[in-house]
């Protein structure tokens, strides 16, 4: 069922909206856990360091897909929020033939593209072969990601997180059955890990597209809607483009950090992409209360609430604030100890590396929680430069501590790559929100 966020206990609101994608983000992490699992289970490191070195390379896609997405959703919950339902059917038309343009065109160039990628990351030639393999198929999969994306953010711009999680834990389920098939059962190596990902997300695809399809008859466009307007591409591209390039740029910065990484050995790729894995599952719930926060944001927006907003971001900070106090506590302890479950590790060694990256990660995870609220609420109003200006930030940081520091301080280097890119990503953002507010402000005074 849709959600009118524009009136009601913000908090509330927020955390309802913020609990079924939290849920969601959590069985897609843990099936990508899982994934890792089998693989270092049964193939060894050398397939364990393969397939977690498209990590950065599946963040930049992916990223890609997400930002488009959720950027043709800022304005379809600008229009929900406005009442406007046709405008908000006419919008999910051109969302559509935007996405079939999109996905053919990716999906040829990154399978076009793929063997020159992996030798300029620096790929070691123990692991390019089941490395090469393996991102192949996840990019012939490609367009079942876009689509079922696409459909999450129209759910989530009406109201409804709830939707998405149903379909992601179908697809979760569906991946790990398929996955102890694939590679335990049938072995077909790191490729077999791969095809399982597609198939999943595929069938969970078609099945949240006549879901969604039949459960929201407001989002039904006759011919009419469907008519093609050059305006209304720009408008969705405007908020679309900015949120990929962001989401991009942020990916490019994590591929310099592999590549550097890649010079370590198999060793400290497999502990390291395994450590990343525990770290993006124990963290979701800051992009979580992001998704809420942009929806949220353009509703009460479309509504001209912008009070409400204000409140919203207060009272998000918050909740993350709390959150980031027990998760620090929990990643200083135990996550380290967590890597035993991907491989067999006798000598400790995984486990040290791990250890090293979480004693430096923990204390700058508050930063993270505060930029998707930041990010968030400001693409939420329709503002997706200064967002993308925060993803350049971050890119020149990382850009800049591998550059130079990395050779001076080795590994340590590529563990401070991402708590000063976090720092670094916003700077842009908190002076231009309270900027934008206090102007908004000003005028809702003047106006009274």
């Amino acid at each position: 069922m849709t959600k009118d966020m524009t009136t009601g206990n913000s908090t509330k609101l927020i955390l309802l909206f913020t609990l079924p994608v939290l849920f969601g983000n959590l069985f897609q992490n843990l099936y990508s856990i899982i994934d890792t699992v089998i693989v270092g289970q049964y193939l060894g490191v050398n397939a364990l360091a393969a397939v977690g070195s498209t990590g950065s390379l599946t963040f930049i896609v992916f990223g890609l897909v997400t930002g488009m997405t959720s950027g043709f959703g800022i304005l379809l919950s600008q229009s929900f929020g406005a009442r406007d339902e046709k405008m908000l059917r006419h919008y999910t038309a051109m969302s559509f033939y935007l996405c079939i343009a999109f996905s053919v065109f990716m999906t040829l160039l990154l399978l076009l593209c793929n063997d020159i990628v992996l030798h300029l990351m620096n790929t070691p030639d123990t692991i390019y072969s089941d490395t090469y393999i393996y991102i192949a198929i996840i990019y012939a999969g490609f367009p079942v990601t876009v689509f079922y994306n696409l459909l999450a953010s129209i759910a989530r711009a009406l109201g409804d997180s709830r939707t998405p999680l149903y379909f992601l834990i179908v697809s979760s389920v569906l991946n790990v059955i398929l996955d102890f098939l694939l590679v335990a059962i049938i072995p077909l190596g790191v490729a077999g890990a791969a095809i399982a990902t597609v198939i999943a997300q595929g069938i969970s695809a078609v099945l949240c597209l006549f879901y969604t399809w039949r459960k929201y008859p407001l989002i039904h466009f006759c011919r009419d809607d469907a008519h093609m307007k050059w305006s209304s591409i720009r408008a969705l591209l405007s908020m679309g483009i900015p949120m990929a390039l962001q989401f991009s740029i942020t990916g490019i910065g994590t591929v310099i950090v592999q590549s550097a990484l890649n010079l370590f050995g198999a060793t400290y790729i497999a502990a390291y992409s395994s450590a990343m894995k525990i770290q993006n599952f124990a963290v979701q719930f800051y992009p979580s209360i992001g998704v809420a926060m942009a929806t949220y944001a353009g509703q009460n927006y479309g509504a001209g609430k912008m009070h409400r907003i204000r409140e919203g971001v207060r009272n998000s900070m918050i909740c993350s604030a709390l959150f980031s106090i027990a998760l620090m506590i929990a990643a200083y302890f135990f996550f380290a100890d967590m890597l035993s479950i991907f491989t067999s590790d006798p000598l400790g060694e995984l486990r040290g590396i791990a250890r090293q990256f979480f004693h430096i990660s923990l204390w700058f995870y508050p930063l993270l929680g505060i930029i998707f609220i930041y990010r968030n609420t400001l693409q939420g109003i329709g503002n997706g430069l200064v967002p993308m200006l925060g993803g350049v930030a971050e890119l020149i940081a990382r850009a800049f501590v591998i550059f130079f520091l990395t050779a001076p301080l080795g590994f340590l280097g590529i563990l401070l790559s991402d708590p000063i890119a976090w720092i670094s990503a916003l700077l842009p953002l908190i002076p231009y929100y309270y900027w934008y507010m206090s102007k908004q402000k000003n005028l809702e005074e003047k106006s009274k």
